[in-house]
């Protein structure tokens, strides 16, 4: 095939990717950037004079990010360091519990044994096996296909199909589901947490989402450098096979001529002219129009009551005291149900969050580093940033409430002065049309999984690739968004 020109709109993990795989080609490829650096959610900030992930920060399935650089022509382990987790996260809660689950499973169930009583550690262990079932029953039929469809699904998952696809509880809620493994609520919220993975209530999420579960039971590694230095990474072997990669570009248009995508337009007015184009953004922005009324029927609308989680965040550089952080660490709400129906239901920060910490210059042991440390602070936060502000006097409350957990289960965290906050509306101007939303639409109810859109759009020669398209948000599925993007605008060129 001879050489072609594609433009890839943003920087995130799935259009570099996506860049990545048809350079290697030998495509031509320009991705255009409009912030200042690739990444785009796995962003870095600055606290106290040191730079931090201000993102992701667990690397999970590692096997995608194989075959992406495989079909390159690369060997992952010649370009990225990476080191396993032998704990995947420490859980706390305020009465003094703590519970660690690690990377095997029977050191995991004996540690649950111990904190909740020997059945619920055999509940673990049904859960692990139940867990396994769906990823393998739903990754080859659904998770790699380019897009989501119930017969497609059907075909994919082998002569007892149907069988095995109501095997994954579709129509059962995550929270139901849990509720026939543990009985210890504690349990429940620790494995419920897996929803907002995906942005979603495990009171809304169907089961089928613990299967995130076996995802990260497969494997959690730090990267070296952080998250933000796997787009780095990519970025530059993009540009080594022949991208060109333009940071502080914003596309204000996708062009068309025939019902075919022949381009784009730049902000500052520059035409760049393609065989094909990858929107690397959120899908609401192409349906809303943001890249022009062209293409703004390519994919369809999503009501803004289907929006995923957003968050508020913390970047912060202090000294931890008094509880011994791990890289991750969760810290539960008192009050757990209450956090989801303030979000999803009242549109608001909720009274009593559950605080996920990431503790940047820590491993997966007790080990204190010298000095102050970077920590990402987050609690859940609804996706409303274009509809409301977030004003300052509710970041500090909200505060207030987040850390005043940490304080109940006993970490101090001083010297805070140089804290960067992120609201929902931060986080939706940096990823407009979105209201802060961070993981597209919300897995809420069977059906939800069939509304993200494929990479294959409506309009010929125009592409997705993201975490708001199908397979669904998070690093590894973004990466295989792109991944699928690349091969179907190649075969489509064909």
């Amino acid at each position: 095939m001879a050489s072609r020109h594609v433009v890839v709109v943003g920087a995130g993990i799935g259009g570099l990717t996506a860049a990545l795989a048809l350079a290697a080609k030998g495509h031509g490829v320009t991705v255009l950037e409009r912030a200042a650096a690739p990444g785009g959610k796995m962003r870095q900030v600055e606290a106290g004079g040191r730079a931090m992930d201000a993102g992701p920060t667990v690397f999970t399935m590692r096997h995608v990010f194989d075959a992406v650089f495989a079909d390159a022509g690369l060997r992952l382990d010649d370009h990225l360091t990476l080191r396993p987790c032998a704990v995947l996260a420490r859980h706390a809660w305020a009465d003094g519990g703590r519970l660690d689950l690690f990377a095997d499973v029977d050191r995991s169930a004996d540690a649950i044994g111990a904190f909740a009583g020997r059945a619920e550690g055999e509940g673990y262990r049904r859960f692990c096996r139940e867990a396994a079932r769906m990823f393998a029953t739903l990754d080859r039929s659904f998770i790699q296909a380019p897009s989501p469809s119930m017969p497609g699904l059907l075909a994919g998952a082998g002569p007892f199909g149907l069988m095995d696809l109501l095997a994954t509880r579709p129509f059962s809620t995550m929270w139901q589901a849990l509720g026939t493994h543990f009985r210890d609520p504690r349990l429940r919220q620790l494995f419920g947490r897996y929803a907002t993975y995906c942005g979603s209530s495990p009171w809304l999420a169907p089961a089928t989402l613990m299967l995130v579960a076996h995802v990260e039971q497969a494997g959690v590694w730090m990267v070296e450098g952080g998250m933000h230095e796997v787009a780095r990474t990519m970025a530059r072997l993009a540009t080594a096979k022949g991208a060109t990669i333009r940071t502080g570009a914003e596309v204000r248009e996708v062009t068309a001529t025939r019902g075919r995508v022949d381009g784009v337009v730049t902000a500052d007015g520059e035409r760049i002219a393609a065989d094909a184009v990858v929107v690397n953004a959120d899908v609401a922005a192409v349906a809303e129009g943001l890249f022009g009324p062209g293409v703004a029927s390519a994919v369809p609308r999503m009501p803004v009551r289907d929006r995923s989680l957003s968050a508020l965040t913390w970047c912060v550089t202090g000294r931890a005291r008094g509880f011994p952080l791990l890289r991750h660490t969760v810290f539960f709400s008192d009050a757990y149900g209450s956090e989801f129906d303030d979000v999803f239901r009242h549109d608001r920060i909720p009274r009593t969050p559950t605080v996920y910490v990431c503790a940047h210059d820590r491993g997966d042991d007790d080990a204190e580093p010298e000095g102050p440390e970077r920590l990402l602070v987050l609690v859940n936060a609804p996706a409303s940033g274009d509809r409301r502000g977030f004003p300052e006097a509710e970041v500090a409350d909200a505060a207030d409430r987040a850390f005043g957990l940490l304080g109940r289960c006993g970490l101090a965290v001083e010297g805070m002065e140089d804290a960067v906050a992120t609201t929902p509306a931060g986080f939706g101007a940096l990823f407009p049309a979105t209201g802060g939303a961070l993981y597209g639409r919300a897995s809420h109810g069977w059906q939800a999984s069939f509304g993200r859109p494929g990479v294959r759009t409506r309009m010929p020669g125009l592409y997705l690739a993201g975490g708001s398209a199908h397979p669904g948000p998070g690093v590894p599925m973004a990466a295989q968004s792109g991944r699928a993007a690349a091969a179907c605008l190649l075969a489509d060129l064909t």
